[in-house]
């Protein structure tokens, strides 16, 4: 039962304690052997003055400047020395190819090919990096761009976007850390959301257990934490300005359904044979709050059958192995163990009201998520 198991992979762990969040703050720098490295990533951002992505080229001299670390990184066993590894080189990998269609969108307004060549001094340290943590060579929501890349401005406050960096940036505008960091502030509350989901499991599959007060006390509580959700989702809005978020759009973007962005993929030196390969960009999509609800209320069983419920389902391979084990085995439990359908056997009104409220939470979120990609993407 998925409510018995550990979910960890020493970095994340799917539990009341953690939620989707890191079971520690991930590291604001790497170990000092990576310097060369680090001060490439300090250097990234188009918006410091000299930024290597703000002189045209100026990235590829810093890219080759960098040491091929791969012997380094082979021996390396910290998780959390490998995920800021795999972070540092997928922003690097992102900057390096997509600075390309960075700048003819600067002169144009359209975004030009990206290069098409991985050098093996990052090409080779990264898919080392990415088999360790079981992960795609690309830069992801999970280990790189989002959940593991904050660092408190103040460490006594909590997790509020206000209160919150990015390890590694792109632009280092306001605007992308302000977009990023949201997420890292709704997740905050997946713990709380974990813990209910989790302890629901419990209670239904203990047979000494009758009726179905704690059942809808669990979904009352889930569908509180959902509507906090949502009144963080909407902070969106003041955290980052929809009208500069081309400043860092491209460099977020995937091989994968960019074909004249990629028109080839892209080619890791001395990697995977010498094949193209393709990678879907990072994006909040891949975060686990709405699926996991999904699967718990049971929407995921009238998910249409359409491109997006295609492309949503193959984002789930984006994530962490062991929020995929999740995934699966709570699919599995609720496949067998609909909600829905023991409060329509039980005649549990107040339990079916519970979990409409959750499914209308999961709707808003959808909804303003939907008025999002008007606003940030379609309207730029």
């Amino acid at each position: 039962m998925y409510f018995e198991k550990e979910y960890t992979d020493g970095f994340f762990n799917v539990s009341s304690n953690h939620g989707f969040l890191p079971i520690k703050e991930p590291l604001a720098k790497l170990p000092s052997q990576y310097d060369a490295l680090q001060y490439v990533i300090d250097r990234l951002h188009v918006n410091q003055a000299n930024g290597i992505l703000g002189i045209p080229n100026e990235i590829v001299k810093a890219v080759a400047s960098i040491p091929n670390y791969l012997s380094l990184v082979e021996q390396e066993n910290d998780v959390f020395i490998l995920q800021a590894l795999y972070r540092a080189y997928t922003f690097i990998t992102s900057g390096f190819t997509l600075e390309l269609s960075y700048q003819e969108f600067v002169k144009t307004g359209n975004y030009g090919v990206a290069r098409a060549l991985l050098p093996a001094n990052i090409a080779e340290p990264l898919v080392c990096v990415s088999n360790k943590l079981k992960a795609y060579p690309w830069l992801d929501y999970h280990y790189a761009y989002s959940l593991g890349n904050y660092v408190k401005k103040d460490e006594i406050k909590g997790l509020h976007w206000d209160n919150l960096d990015m390890a590694c940036k792109f632009v280092g505008s306001l605007d992308e850390i302000g977009f990023i960091m949201v997420h890292v502030y709704i997740n905050e509350e997946s713990p709380e959301l974990v813990d209910y989901v989790m302890k629901y499991g419990k209670v239904n599959s203990d047979s000494s257990y009758k009726g179905n007060i704690m059942c809808n006390e669990l979904l009352a509580r889930a569908g509180i934490t959902m509507q906090e959700i949502n009144k963080r989702r909407r902070e969106m809005w003041t955290a980052s300005k929809h009208e500069n978020y081309n400043d860092f759009r491209v460099f977020i973007m995937g091989i994968k359904g960019n074909d004249k962005i990629f028109p080839n993929g892209l080619i890791y030196e001395n990697c995977f044979n010498g094949e193209p390969q393709y990678y879907r960009g990072q994006t909040g999509a891949q975060d686990n709050i709405i699926p996991m609800m999904d699967i718990f209320t049971g929407i995921v069983d009238y998910y249409p059958d359409n491109q997006l419920t295609q492309y949503l389902l193959d984002l789930r391979s984006y994530r962490p192995v062991c929020i995929q084990e999740f995934f699966n085995d709570l699919r599995e439990y609720y496949k067998n163990n609909s909600i829905f359908e023991k409060f329509k056997k039980d005649l549990n009104f107040t339990g079916l009201i519970y979990l409409l409220c959750i499914v209308n939470e999961v709707y808003l979120f959808r909804n303003g998520h939907w008025q999002f990609v008007q606003k940030y993407i379609m309207s730029n």
